[in-house]
């Protein structure tokens, strides 16, 4: 199962240069979602509808990817304030398995974004063998976190997520909005538990600035909480 020894201080140098750098992509896409959330409401103003819905799907995904790279961060966090579990045990311990085969996983998705990303996942299948790494890039292994993998899924968003998006921005920016009562109906009964618009930031840490949530619990697999409006978003 495992393959020679990784260079740990690397592997440790990577993991910081990884944090630093999804810090600084997470606060350039939700400066780029903000702005967005302005041309929606001059959409909606107008009377643009569809138009400003199809804008929200962007902003949805945007936010799904921040949340996405907000775990990961995390991760890379974890594994930095545990190293001790990686370099002085041969076993892949509990403690990081989930950490290990996510970052595993996400390599793939989002090393074009986040270089150092690769890096660290090659010298942890140095760690810990190709087969178990294979297995983590197939998702046949349990640990990788489940709401990372929603994230970064290539479904479309909920219509009632759009809706939803659609009526905060409305209501943010002061201006008057219908909802559509077929989506809200049609789709309240299997899509209303997945959405909390009281929690704007069910994760924390990363880029919203809030402390991290507790090692190996990142909340229920769920649509992204609406991100919040400041005043200066406001007209």
């Amino acid at each position: 199962m495992f393959s020679s020894a990784p260079n740990y201080t690397k592997l440790k140098t990577n993991l910081r240069l990884a944090i630093a750098r999804l810090k600084l992509l997470e606060k350039k896409k939700t400066e780029l979602t903000e702005k967005s959330r302005r041309e929606i409401a001059d959409f909606i103003s107008a009377g643009k509808i569809e138009r400003g819905k199809v804008r929200v799907e962007y902003i949805i995904r945007e936010d799904y990817l921040v949340e996405a790279m907000e775990i990961v961060e995390m991760y890379c966090d974890l594994l930095l304030a545990r190293f001790g579990l990686i370099t002085n045990i041969k076993e892949l311990d509990d403690g990081i398995s989930e950490a290990v085969s996510s970052l595993i996983w996400v390599a793939p998705r989002l090393q074009s974004d986040c270089q150092e990303l690769k890096v660290i996942a090659d010298l942890l299948t140095a760690k810990y063998g190709h087969n178990y790494a294979e297995a983590c890039r197939v998702e046949s292994i349990e640990t990788i976190n489940e709401k990372l993998k929603h994230k970064l899924s290539i479904q479309s968003p909920a219509k009632l997520l759009v809706e939803k998006y659609i009526i905060e921005i409305a209501k943010c920016y002061n201006i008057p909005y219908e909802p559509d009562p077929q989506i809200m109906e049609m789709e309240k009964g299997k899509d209303a538990l997945l959405i909390d618009l009281s929690d704007r930031n069910n994760l924390g840490g990363g880029g919203s600035g809030g402390m991290p949530a507790p090692p190996g619990f990142f909340g229920y697999p769920q649509p992204p909480p609406l991100p919040a409006m400041t005043m200066m978003d406001t007209p």
